[in-house]
């Protein structure tokens, strides 16, 4: 859904507005900011996995139609989080290695002793690292190094379906 904001007043549009969002925003006729909200769906193992989502949220850019702004990449959930690495197999199971050096699966959190789901490591991992992570946007593509990818970490014990909001405001 799109959100075009002018003189902080914010006004709900149809999907359509890309171009008109273009159009407005050459014409220099004001000060108006628009905001792009999409979502991403990823289905997960579990167990420490980790999903390269550049792409998806690259796509979710170009459906905003908006070429100069931020990108806010954010998990639904408290047992995952959003980054950035190298996205290649040694990499990630170096991380995945950090983590567990980190934030061991095998000592008693209170967590654990409260509801007893055994995941008491997954919610301070996904603290640790984070669940969002903003984005520079210029000309329509995110600003990100030749080696640097978006990724989604599962922390969680078990496997999961995750919604990932990206927010696109320019």
């Amino acid at each position: 859904m799109h959100y075009r904001c002018w003189l902080g007043t914010v006004f709900p549009c149809v999907s359509a507005f890309p171009t008109a969002i273009s159009r407005i925003l050459q014409s220099g006729s004001g000060a108006i900011m628009v905001c792009y909200s999409g979502s991403i769906s990823v289905k997960t193992s579990g167990k420490d996995d980790i999903h390269d989502i550049t792409d998806l949220v690259r796509s979710q850019v170009s459906k905003s139609g908006i070429k100069n702004g931020l990108a806010c990449v954010f998990v639904v959930g408290s047992t995952a989080a959003v980054t950035t690495v190298e996205f290649e197999p040694g990499l990630v199971n170096d991380l995945q290695e950090a983590m567990e050096r980190l934030y061991p699966k095998g000592i008693e959190y209170e967590h654990h002793l409260r509801w007893g789901d055994g995941n008491g490591h997954s919610h301070v991992r996904a603290s640790m690292i984070g669940c969002s992570l903003t984005v520079p946007v210029k000309d329509g593509d995110l600003i990100l190094g030749t080696w640097q990818q978006i990724v989604l970490m599962e922390l969680d014990t078990r496997a999961r379906s995750r919604e990932i909001v990206v927010q696109i405001t320019g």
